[in-house]
């Protein structure tokens, strides 16, 4: 294994330059939300269950939202390498299009019938409705999340990363002391339990799309300009763009499909055993702050050498991210797996709950660098490259073949704890690192897709 990159410091400062505000920003995302479930959690099981139920639907809509403007900012990376601003401005434009009705038709759903879908995830009718009360109140700000959401990932494509996470950090503190007032009734504001951890959710990412806007104009970025211009495209060029952003729009539609179907196996094993899921999911998040914002670093650096032709230098820095993402994965598992009873001894959990806890913290500290050889893979090689539509593939045939199967059978079939069923669902994972190492390797992922001569 050549490491030799570790002594290119250029490389190296580019890479951490952007890396290191992500996962900055991943970091505090993480850690609040992890404070946010053991205040809830204080509240018992059945608000952990109501509340991460009812984050599912959000879930769903974030993860589509970052098909949509993952797969569009595979363009945006690309014209920055040209140094080309206009089609940057369209291409936004186009994001917050499609963004916005499909955040519409996840408010409906939120507002007018939250009973029905959470419905497919749980029977328990005291779960089903803290979290349809919890989910009438962040409907309302579904459609700012997919404004802010927009534009946050052509900021990253064009390497304006500071100004996103000032927003979110700021957003993100302020809907945790919100949320922590209004959940226990400090300062003289009521004690509102799980509707008060939804207001402060509301108020916070409010706060983060209004603090977004005011700095990409008040420090003229290129996206600075009259709203007006981004919209003034034409439809061959928006259906060029959308040609290769549906495919990512569809992964992660399924993705999240799958990933909530898994959420829906693991609350019918029983009240427990979700709530359960959900504390790992905390820590899960925390895991992969680096890998993130490695991930994320990898795509932008390898658009925006795609544009400027420089392919080779493309697939190289692939290789090196890979490296340093696994060795930070093994290492971040080893610290997972020594602070498990720690984990378990911060939330209100009844003894077969925190059984539950230790054993799913163990399975996913040792699958975490499989996850993470993926994620470079999947982010940093194949969306960045603009290969959506064998990632699209790839992700179907692993979740709906591979990891569904595997956890219905393991859940339903031979009745195994819930730590087991997670277990045979990581079956998906291994299969998809064969299969995303050998397309990585066959360079047929590289695609140009702003150069007039390769399109």
């Amino acid at each position: 294994m050549n490491l030799s990159f570790l002594r290119d410091r250029s490389f190296l400062r580019e890479l951490l330059v952007i890396a290191i505000p992500i996962s900055f920003q991943q970091l505090l995302s993480a850690s609040l939300n992890m404070i946010d479930v053991i205040m809830v959690g204080q509240l018992g099981e059945t608000a952990i269950a109501a509340m991460g139920l009812a984050n599912q639907i959000f879930f769903v809509l974030i993860l589509i939202l970052f098909g949509t403007t993952s797969g569009m900012a595979i363009f945006t990376a690309q014209y920055w390498g040209k140094r080309e601003i206009e089609p940057i401005r369209k291409v936004l434009g186009m994001s917050l299009i499609v963004s916005i009705f499909v955040a519409s038709i996840f408010t409906l759903i939120a507002l007018l019938i939250p009973e029905t879908a959470l419905g497919f995830y749980a029977n328990d009718s005291e779960v089903i409705g803290l979290g349809s009360s919890y989910l009438r109140i962040v409907g309302f700000i579904y459609i700012p999340i997919a404004i802010a959401t927009a534009y946050i990932a052509v900021l990253r494509s064009i390497q304006l990363i500071r100004m996103t996470v000032i927003a979110t950090v700021a957003a993100l503190v302020f809907k945790t002391v919100l949320g922590y007032g209004l959940i226990f009734g400090i300062a003289g504001l009521p004690a509102l339990g799980v509707r008060g951890a939804a207001i402060g959710t509301a108020a916070g990412w409010t706060l983060e799309l209004v603090l977004l806007l005011v700095l990409i104009y008040a420090q003229k970025t290129p996206l600075a300009a009259n709203p007006l211009t981004f919209f003034s495209f034409d439809m061959s060029f928006f259906w060029r763009v959308l040609k290769t952003a549906l495919p990512a729009v569809a992964n992660e539609l399924f993705w999240s499909l799958g990933i909530t179907t898994y959420n829906a196996i693991y609350a019918h094993i029983g009240t427990d055993a979700i709530a359960a899921i959900n504390v790992n999911a905390t820590i899960e998040e925390l895991g992969f702050v680096v890998f993130i914002g490695l991930g994320n670093a990898c795509s932008v650096l390898v658009g925006n050498r795609i544009g400027a032709g420089q392919k080779d230098e493309a697939y190289e820095i692939v290789r090196r991210v890979v490296i340093l993402g696994v060795f930070f994965a093994l290492s971040a598992g080893a610290v997972i797996f020594l602070l498990r009873g720690a984990v378990v001894g911060l939330y209100e959990l009844s003894p077969g709950g925190a059984n539950n806890v230790r054993w799913l913290l163990t399975v996913m500290a040792g699958t975490l660098w499989i996850r993470m050889f993926n994620f470079s893979i999947f982010i940093g090689a194949l969306r960045a490259g603009g290969d959506t539509r064998f990632a699209l593939l790839m992700e179907i045939c692993s979740i709906w073949l591979i990891g569904v199967p595997a956890a219905y059978v393991g859940a339903f079939v031979l009745h195994l704890p819930v730590y087991l069923v997670y277990l045979m669902v990581m079956l998906e994972e291994l299969a998809k690192a064969f299969v995303s190492g050998w397309r990585y390797r066959s360079k047929r992922w590289i695609h140009d897709l702003v150069n007039p001569s390769n399109i």
